[in-house]
């Protein structure tokens, strides 16, 4: 063994420490009730991960990209290559079919004599599927099973196959001989099925009145005529298979234009007429209050994304305080670099046209913006040792997001790669304007999308078991990124640049505006311009990205709420190890528990902090 090993354990030796420290304590004296307590966990830990992988392969069956995603379609599973999922009514029927067995074979299992990492992924599982069985009961919506992405819309700005599937083949569907070209035409050729299985669903929602508010019609409608007019071209998707196959012999170019052109471009117009029809019957309303059955469909999309049962007055109440007093920090950094008079809104706007903060405009901008993150990124991965006992390598790259997705996209995301690696993890950067981005607000968006963010985190889930990469918790996942943000501050992110630290902070404060702009719209009757407004004014971000901001909120109810609310535990777990542990707290053993646990609802969070604190 390397001795290193014994300063960085593996994630499972260190999880299985937690509750093998205790379990230590009781056995002495007592070797043969051990053995035989031994025996049954190992023999009740096997059956139940045999049991969880096979729940995971019924998942992925149902989403063969999830495997590409994750670099597993290969050998036996290879012919996952070749396919997409069925998205139409069926599909989702088939989906909900295959949720309730498992669910109910999960919960049949005998959790007593699990050992820790094993019962977590129980209860994973457990909440993501029945969870996501409550959002499939509901009468509409796009649903996602453990996954961040929820929405009451089929397709819109920021949903729907004609933006996934494209982007999808030309970053992670793989091309490195015949066999991946020809699995790409297979699924280049699903897509207008998929695409087919979504118009049901849209007829249906229509049929039902269910319009999305017209500001987010007028997005996707713009869109989709780019990809129509793209398709008819030849355009992204052919040009995607044949920058891959210069080397791989065949007539790649020639067959995929024929499915665009003659597949494709038909199946994306009928979806753009279903939008223009929708568009004639649409109102301004943004909230969910104004649809069928809202309120219900919002109290569940908070519940999915909060992984808690608080109502949007409670929500919308913890975003105003925590927002006054973040506020407060800022006013007093504001003051100190000169920014003395006006609210800390009207002062953010200030500092905001400052020339000392921008970056130019153009293309020559973009490079400056690629080279800013990619400096900060070597930059805080080098910090990673004093936060965090068992490291990881967080392979990653920068692009800039499709040009046809930047209208109605966030500013960036960011995830994990693959598990093999084959696959790095992305930061994703919307660069559809300079002006989107400033130097004092791109080093907190490196560390929440990159390390020790959304691409870090991802990696430790991919050495979890398979389940556990596929399922994940906005409330987690979310308030992950924010923790991270604090931990590049207190790691000294921002130490010769207190401008830096107001940018990490106003994030701060974003996420706490989220919680009142998204109970304001979904539960209070906010409107749109209401909504753009008030952020704009009170936290001092642009126009330019805050109106993108709130037409996500519209199309992705309760979404923005995880962020705040899962950050603001993860901070009141590690005050209360600190408190019960004193000076035997370690900041790094923290850290690792929290992101070695996996991506899990906040209660499941508070039972590892607990095993922590106890094996401590």
């Amino acid at each position: 063994m390397d001795p290193s090993d014994f300063l960085h354990p593996s994630r499972r030796q260190f999880l299985s420490g937690l509750g093998a420290g205790l379990s230590s304590l009781a056995m002495a004296g007592c070797a043969p009730r051990a053995a035989q307590l031994a025996s049954a966990q190992n023999e009740a830990t096997a059956a139940a991960n045999a049991l969880l992988e096979k729940v995971a392969w019924n998942l992925i069956e149902l989403s063969p990209s999830t495997a590409t995603g994750l670099g597993i379609d290969t050998g036996e599973h290879a012919d996952l290559r070749r396919r997409f999922g069925d998205v139409s009514p069926k599909g989702i029927a088939r989906l909900k079919t295959t949720l309730e067995r498992d669910l109910a074979r999960v919960r049949r299992l005998d959790t007593a004599a699990l050992d820790p990492v094993t019962l977590t992924s129980i209860e994973v599982v457990e909440s993501a599927y029945s969870t996501a069985l409550e959002g499939l009961a509901l009468p509409y919506g796009d649903i996602s099973v453990g996954g961040w992405r929820n929405s009451p819309y089929v397709v819109i700005q920021n949903v729907g196959s004609y933006i996934d599937v494209p982007r999808f083949l030309e970053s992670d569907h793989p091309v490195n001989d015949g066999d991946d070209a020809e699995a790409y035409l297979s699924r280049l050729a699903a897509y207008p099925g998929i695409l087919d299985g979504e118009l049901e669903r849209l007829k249906s929602a229509t049929a039902m009145g269910m319009i999305p508010p017209d500001f987010l019609l007028d997005k996707a409608i713009a869109q989709m005529e780019n990809s129509v007019a793209d398709a008819r071209a030849g355009g992204a998707l052919v040009a995607s298979l044949t920058s891959q196959t210069g080397d791989i012999p065949g007539d790649w170019e020639a067959r995929a234009n024929r499915i665009v052109s003659n597949s494709v471009a038909p199946a994306l117009e009928r979806q753009l007429a279903q939008l223009r029809d929708q568009r004639a019957q649409a109102t301004s309303d943004a909230g969910m209050w104004a649809q069928p059955n809202g309120d219900e469909w919002y109290r569940w999309a908070l519940k999915a994304s909060t992984t808690t049962d608080l109502s949007p007055d409670e929500i919308h109440e913890m975003g105003r305080q925590q927002l006054s007093e973040i506020h407060g920090r800022m006013d007093a950094i504001l003051k100190g670099i000169g920014y003395a008079s006006g609210s800390v809104g009207q002062r953010m706007l200030q500092l905001a046209e400052d020339p000392r903060y921008k970056f130019a405009e153009g293309d020559p901008g973009r490079a400056e913006i690629i080279a800013f993150i990619e400096e900060r990124i070597d930059w805080i991965r080098a910090q990673m040792p004093r936060a965090f006992g068992t490291l990881v390598d967080a392979n990653l790259e920068v692009r800039r997001l499709p040009l046809s997705e930047e209208p109605g996209a966030p500013m960036a995301y960011g995830g994990a790669g693959s598990i093999d690696g084959s696959i790095p993890g992305k930061m994703w950067i919307n660069l559809l304007t300079t002006d989107l981005h400033r130097t004092y607000t791109l080093p907190t968006l490196v560390h929440h999308e990159t390390i020790p963010g959304h691409v870090w985190q991802g990696d430790y889930a991919n050495q979890l078991p398979l389940i556990r990469s596929i399922l994940s918790f906005s409330a987690y996942s979310e308030g992950w990124a924010l923790y991270a943000e604090q931990l590049a501050d207190e790691l000294g992110a921002y130490k010769e640049h207190p401008e830096w630290r107001l940018g990490y902070l106003q994030d701060q404060a974003f996420r706490a505006c989220r919680l009142v702009v998204d109970t304001g719209l979904h539960a209070k009757r906010w409107t749109r311009q209401q909504a753009i407004e008030w952020f704009h004014t009170t936290n001092g971000n642009s126009l330019d990205e805050v109106t993108p901001e709130v037409d996500r909120y519209c199309s992705w109810p309760g979404q923005a709420c995880g962020y705040k609310i899962g950050h603001s535990e993860m901070i009141r777990q590690r005050s209360r190890a600190q408190a019960a542990l004193g000076d035997a707290f370690d900041l790094r053993a923290f850290d690792d528990t929290v992101v070695m646990g996996g991506n899990v609802p906040l209660d499941v969070l508070a039972k590892n902090v607990d095993r922590y604190i106890a094996g401590a």
